[in-house]
């Protein structure tokens, strides 16, 4: 990743550790410069529409989600703050996807910085009628399946810290760490990113054919030839 996007977008902690909660924390992205000027919010927009201007109604919307919206709405309007907003609400999460799909923190760290730098560039012609999250989270997936494609060798000390228990035997941690290295070693970046996906962070299997980009039944069959 370049220094110039590091500068201009995310600026992660120059530190590799991750914090305590486990959320890579970022700062406010200076992008007020870049925001999309004129590009229209879909292809319905070639017929004179204005469609990115309306948003659908919002009476069966929670607060959260009617916040959310908001932000959409302003940061499609050029609100550099509004964007800041939605990464602030969506940075631990993304993390979280990232690192399911590689196995270094850097690795993360560049696929966050990458899925929000694609997510501004293609804010335009996100519809406010989709859900912000899963869209954005699908993007930094994406991202993190391109590095993983180019980083197919990975070494043992490259899994998270968190496997090392305080209360186990050093010597047991690393022997762990080792075997869980070759073991996820052998998968491919998708199979590799739905069992950890689904075993360790939790996601639902349609939740996870969201992310991808795949059918709720290829996460299933991945997630079972995953673990055999």
């Amino acid at each position: 990743m370049t220094a110039h996007r590091r500068d201009n977008l995310l600026a992660f902690p120059a530190s590799p550790s991750v914090p305590p909660s486990g959320e890579a924390e970022v700062s406010a992205p200076e992008v007020a410069n870049e925001l999309p000027d004129g590009a229209p919010a879909s292809e319905a927009e070639s017929d004179g529409g204005a469609e990115l201007a309306v948003a659908p109604p919002t009476q069966n919307l929670g607060a959260d989600a009617q916040a959310e919206r908001a932000l959409v709405l302003a940061a499609q309007a050029g609100d550099a703050a509004a964007f800041a907003g939605l990464v602030r609400r969506h940075q631990r999460r993304a993390y979280a996807v990232a690192r399911a799909v590689v196995l270094s923190h850097d690795d993360a760290e560049d696929a966050v910085q990458e899925g929000f730098l694609h997510a501004f560039r293609a804010l335009a012609r996100f519809r406010p009628e989709q859900a912000f999250g899963a869209w954005l989270h699908r993007i930094v997936a994406n991202a993190a399946l391109d590095i993983a494609r180019r980083r197919k060798v990975r070494d043992a000390d490259q899994l998270p810290e968190s496997l090392a228990s305080p209360h186990r035997d050093p010597a047991e941690s690393e022997e762990l760490r080792t075997r869980l290295a070759s073991a996820l070693e052998t998968l491919g970046p998708r199979q590799r990113s739905v069992i950890v996906l689904h075993d360790v962070e939790g996601y639902k299997h349609a939740e996870i054919g969201a992310l991808l980009g795949i059918p709720e039944g290829t996460a299933r069959s991945d997630l079972h030839h995953a673990r055999t």
